[in-house]
């Protein structure tokens, strides 16, 4: 069976949670007989093809782009031509151009798309897209969400409950490098062997960061925030006027570097705000590494993933002084951390595992061509 992902962005262009969950599809699936390729674009040049872990991603170059919408012309036509050979279309949403392209590139062959996350911040352009977005839903064969929470709380889903499957994010850990003692020992020093906690990912306005400095802003917990993105200078001005020395923005790090961190944190500080954080990667990465976890109820994944009292602590949204609790509550009870990383471990296993993905989604695919 050959598959076909389309998405904006991914490997090597983009480390992103969406680029990571495609790649854990891909790789995932490739055990269970699934020919994979992934249709992408590209800002960056380079070579049109390239293989990554036994898929092959084709690469068309980004045209221009509109409120974060990436155009691409030349995509229209690889799609149509890469659709002719494919069992299955798997399409990633939101990405408005995707929908157009859908309909465009008339590859009349099963599909189906991963609703990742609605779409929050952009109302205007919501309201000239919300047609197209109706009728490419309508038209797609099924629908995935990623987490009950989602579904539930989810108007858009709600329309289309009947093709609506729930099939959550998994990760490998195989797939995750072991880090050099070396690496391990740069970021020993670096923290000065202390206890810390950990926030991971793109450096984004629904991410909650500046919650996040004003939880600590009377504390001295040292955190270590990994990421670059669009508001960094934003968030290292709000750390600057608070005095935060104890904040260490350490940019975006390599896959080796990022695992040392996430073995030798405490505990993972998750303060995303908007229901733009649909699922929360780094979250579940903190959680295979048997973290605990601190994450607000916006009614995602990141729900679904961190459990209160279970395997971490929820606060509500936006509420700095909660999360400065929640992080006290932990770092006063190293025995309580420690015992909510376990059973934040055991979730990971029962439930998150790149294997379950796989076998769900084959299972579809395989339904869809049947």
């Amino acid at each position: 069976m050959r598959v076909l992902h389309f998405y904006k962005t991914y490997y090597p262009d983009s480390w992103g949670g969406i680029e990571q969950v495609i790649r854990q599809m891909c790789v995932g699936t490739a055990r269970l007989g699934v020919s994979n390729e992934v249709l992408t674009l590209t800002r960056n040049g380079g070579p049109e093809t390239m293989q990554i872990e036994g898929h092959t991603v084709h690469r068309v170059a980004l045209d221009f782009e509109i409120a974060s919408n990436a155009f691409s012309f030349s995509a229209i036509r690889k799609l149509a031509r890469l659709a002719r050979e494919a069992d299955v279309i798997h399409y990633h949403f939101p990405w408005p151009f995707m929908d157009l392209a859908h309909f465009m590139a008339r590859s009349g062959k099963p599909s189906v798309v991963t609703y990742h996350s609605d779409i929050v911040r952009q109302k205007t352009l919501l309201r000239v897209y919300a047609p197209l977005k109706r009728r490419f839903l309508n038209d797609v064969d099924a629908i995935v969400a990623t987490s009950p929470n989602y579904f539930a709380s989810s108007e858009v889903l709600g329309r289309y409950r009947d093709k609506v499957s729930v099939i959550p994010f998994g990760l490998d850990r195989a797939t995750y490098v072991e880090p050099r003692p070396e690496v391990l020992e740069k970021w020993r020093a670096r923290t000065e062997g202390q206890r810390f906690f950990l926030f991971v990912g793109v450096l984004r306005y629904y991410k909650g960061l500046h919650i996040l400095l004003d939880a600590v802003a009377k504390t001295d917990y040292p955190v270590v925030i990994v990421g670059a993105g669009p508001i960094e200078q934003e968030l290292k001005a709000h750390a600057e006027r608070l005095g935060l020395h104890h904040v260490q923005f350490v940019g975006a790090v390599d896959e080796e570097d990022k695992v040392a961190l996430l073995k030798l944190c405490y505990a993972m500080a998750f303060p995303s705000h908007l229901r733009s954080e649909a699922f929360g990667i780094s979250l579940l990465e903190g959680a295979m590494y048997g973290k605990p976890m601190i994450s607000s109820e916006i009614g995602t994944g990141t729900t679904y993933i961190n459990i209160d009292n279970e395997t971490g602590l929820v606060v509500p949204p936006s509420d700095p002084a909660a999360f400065e609790q929640a992080m006290r509550t932990l770092w006063d009870n190293p025995q309580l951390a420690a015992d909510m990383g376990r059973r934040a471990e055991a979730r990971y296993w029962e439930l998150f595992t790149a294997e379950k993905m796989a076998e769900n989604y084959a299972a579809l695919y395989r339904k869809l061509t049947a």
